[in-house]
């Protein structure tokens, strides 16, 4: 059962033209089995596919079996236009499919991560608020 939805970023420099195949490399490069994120949201918004969502991730330590996570190329917090309406998409997505879970950042789970930049879950409350009103 998908209990966290957990938003990333690749903490890269922006415009530098990183993809789900950098970090898959960056992943194999450090020892893990490929990409650790389920998704990867590139700088002009296009969503690219890491692991299928059946296979546990790897990427936040110790709740890994249990979420999806979802990966912002560049610093979260300068995440453009693009970025954000994917993230939302992607995150609604997996929202009906898994209710239960909560949207959270990486740094909720792991108070010494800056990681992703930004306070998720304020942002997606005031997003799916936004969807109430």
């Amino acid at each position: 059962m998908i209990q966290y939805l957990v938003v990333h970023c690749s903490a890269s420099p922006q415009g530098r033209g990183d993809t789900a195949s950098t970090i898959h490399r960056w992943h194999l490069e450090r020892g893990f089995d490929g990409i650790g994120y389920h998704r990867v949201v590139l700088e002009d918004g296009t969503v690219e596919f890491g692991r299928p969502d059946y296979w546990a991730g790897a990427h936040v330590k110790g709740y890994n079996t249990g979420s999806l996570g979802v990966c912002l190329i560049g610093e979260g917090g300068d995440a453009t236009e693009a970025q954000i309406k994917a993230l939302r998409e992607v995150l609604t997505v997996w929202k009906i499919a898994h209710p239960q879970a909560v949207v959270v950042g990486h740094n909720d789970l792991n108070s010494g991560k800056n990681c992703p930049c930004f306070d998720v879950k304020l942002w997606w409350t005031d997003f799916v608020g936004g969807l109430d009103g």
